[in-house]
């Protein structure tokens, strides 16, 4: 039956210019119809029994009645269990809506074709919630996002109030729900809420999906989407796909914008009035509302979040890898010209040859490792001390690795064989730097002006260095190149004693330390 019927008075034309001997096609421009259309109405009205001329009483409504007569009412058609097609869909990675088809049909020859099912069936589904309408199959996906309404949180001790992150993720299958407040929405809360989800559900699916959030996702590109580096190091670990949401595609993560919507609803609405001291007191009480959730049916239908969950999901998720996942942070770095890159503060050093290189540093809280284009180059203890060189000595030139053989103590000694100026010089040189080994090149430099210049001539040049509190290398390398080494100090530059200043550690402490070393 054509969509929309011409008038009877065209009808009536059409069979009266059959009946003059015009073609089809002629009939049909005469009209201003489709042949198509002139076809099924002369089908019509042979089927009716009505030719050229038609009966003088038949007016217009008889005519209509006579070519579209009502359907006749027949046996009730069986009606398919839509929840139990929905769950064969969702039960089963390869299952799909013909196949059910199929199988239905085969049971009731008389039921509907394939293009009513389906039309049958997503008018069923348009009334189901939005998480029962979405057909992923059972440990397919998971989807993950932050909800868009923060829950304060009072510190006991100043009364300061911040606002906690609720991270939401929902399976595709069943909308089984997790939920946990974050500190913030940083990468080390954005991965570790990931693990505690997977923990939750005791799996892992094939694919999770989350907003383009700049935690997770570095470029957001459904075709070539650019993961994060710790983010992509946890998948692989978990086995599971990072699948971006497209921007501008609402229908893309409607499964989790559900779940979010639920969440902020019936979990953190309820927990308003309520005053929260830390986070641990926070997501006590955002469980105890998610288990709730999760136990309570769906809007009309008898089965929960977790029924599904058990009866569905769990048996297809993934397992668990043997080793929890440790939370490590990916950073480019640039090999600065001392052959060290830096991380929290700290240097660590790389091999020499990779100066001025870019680089890629891992740190974990145990070990900081360095690679090039995927291989490791250097690795370290993690430092948190106050130490900020961190030095692999198989890392330094030849000619940096033969400073280290010259310890402070064999430094200040060798000074005092040139003069006790020398040596106090070399001591409040060592002293100068947080760490003695920075300073070991200037004592070197010392060593090399003794040579040049001889003992006595740099021996003067420290004692006036000190007079003038010029301590460091470059100044007694002037003295000497000016000969002021040779110039009589005044009577009233002549220096005390050394005073007694814990910087001052004279070279008993140094060969102390060498012991303890």
């Amino acid at each position: 039956m054509p969509r929309k019927r011409l008038p009877m008075r065209k009808i009536r034309e059409a069979l009266r210019l059959k009946a003059a001997g015009l073609t089809m096609r002629e009939v049909a421009a005469n009209i201003g119809a489709a042949p198509a259309t002139v076809h099924e109405y002369l089908v019509r009205a042979e089927t009716a029994g009505l030719s050229w001329p038609l009966p003088e009483d038949l007016d217009e409504e008889a005519l209509e009645a006579r070519l579209f007569p009502p359907p006749t009412a027949g046996p009730a058609r069986p009606v398919p269990d839509w929840r139990e097609v929905h769950r064969e869909l969702r039960s089963r990675k390869h299952v799909t809506l013909r196949l059910v088809w199929l199988e239905w049909k085969a049971e009731h020859p008389d039921g509907w074709g394939y293009s009513q099912f389906c039309s049958h069936y997503d008018r069923w589904l348009g009334s189901q919630e939005v998480v029962m309408r979405l057909s992923y199959p059972a440990g397919e996906r998971t989807f993950v996002d932050f909800s868009g309404d923060k829950v304060p949180v009072t510190d006991p001790a100043t009364g300061e109030v911040a606002q906690a992150e609720v991270f939401v993720a929902v399976l595709g299958a069943s909308g089984m729900l997790y939920v946990e407040a974050t500190p913030d929405q940083a990468l080390a809360s954005w991965l570790m809420a990931h693990v505690h989800a997977f923990e939750a559900y005791g799996g892992v699916t094939v694919a999770t999906t989350p907003d383009n959030l700049k935690s997770g996702v570095t470029k957001a590109c459904y075709y070539d989407p650019e993961i994060n580096r710790s983010y992509s190091e946890l998948a692989d670990h978990y086995g599971t796909i990072i699948l971006p949401t497209r921007t501008y595609r609402p229908r893309d993560k409607a499964a989790v914008e559900a779940g979010v919507l639920v969440v902020e609803r019936w979990v953190l609405a309820p927990l308003r009035k309520l005053q929260f001291f830390s986070l641990a007191d926070l997501n006590r009480a955002i469980r105890e509302k998610v288990a709730e959730l999760n136990g309570r049916a769906f809007r009309g239908e008898p089965t929960s979040r977790r029924e599904l969950f058990e009866e569905l999901e769990r048996s297809a998720l993934k397992p668990l890898p043997a080793q929890r996942y440790e939370l490590a942070e990916w950073k480019k770095v640039t090999v600065n010209i001392d052959y060290h890159v830096e991380y929290d503060h700290k240097y660590y050093s790389v091999p020499y040859t990779l100066v001025h290189q870019k680089l890629e540093l891992r740190a974990t809280k145990a070990t900081v490792e360095v690679y090039k284009a995927g291989r490791r180059v250097a690795s370290h203890a993690r430092e948190y001390g106050r130490r900020r060189y961190i030095t692999d000595p198989a890392h330094m030139p030849p000619s940096h690795r033969a400073h280290l053989e010259w310890a402070p103590s064999r430094l200040i000694e060798w000074a005092r064989t040139v003069s006790p100026h020398a040596a106090e010089l070399a001591e409040k040189i060592l002293a100068s730097r947080p760490h003695p080994e920075h300073s070991y090149r200037a004592c070197l430099g010392l060593m090399s002006l003794a040579k040049r210049y001889g003992n006595e001539r740099l021996g003067a040049a420290c004692e006036r260095a000190l007079a003038s509190g010029a301590i460091s290398y470059t100044s007694v390398k002037s003295i000497l190149a000016q000969g002021l080494d040779r110039v009589p100090l005044p009577a009233s530059a002549q220096l005390p004693a050394p005073p007694d200043h814990e910087n001052l550690r004279g070279a008993s402490y140094w060969a102390d330390q060498e012991k303890e070393a």
